[in-house]
């Protein structure tokens, strides 16, 4: 038991970089991953009151507002952002917004969509 209290004694003596570091050394001599435990740990450790988040990486594209003169433009920007839209679901799904154009969309594309969107006028929120 002294040994493990010494060892809890050296690791409490690193800086967060060599934390790190050994983390990720940790991981590949073991071959596993410690997120979770680590975000966990870094919250006791750093005395956070709030738990830690985990990083988002699906994001729903939501089609807030528009004004009336952009609806055509924005009908025509949904149907590029989201594939296989016909011109009569783009025009049901812009005049019924507040309304969800893209579901479960990795960032890039989320945030290539809410782009093109409020290029042609939408008021477009990320959730």
């Amino acid at each position: 038991m002294a040994d493990i209290n010494n060892i809890v004694e050296e690791l409490s003596k690193l800086t967060v970089l060599e934390a790190a570091d050994l983390v990720k050394k940790l991981e590949e001599k073991w071959g596993v991953t410690a997120a979770a435990p680590v975000a966990v740990a870094a919250a006791a450790v750093g005395g956070a009151a709030a738990p830690v988040e985990a990083a988002k990486d699906t994001f729903d594209v939501i089609l807030a507002s528009l004004p009336a003169d952009k609806k055509i433009g924005v009908i025509k920007a949904v149907r590029e952002v989201k594939a296989g839209l016909g011109l009569a679901e783009a025009k049901a799904l812009v005049e019924g917004a507040p309304k969800p154009v893209l579901e479960g969309a990795p960032k890039a594309e989320a945030e290539a969509a809410k782009k093109k969107l409020e290029e042609a006028g939408a008021k477009v929120e990320l959730k």
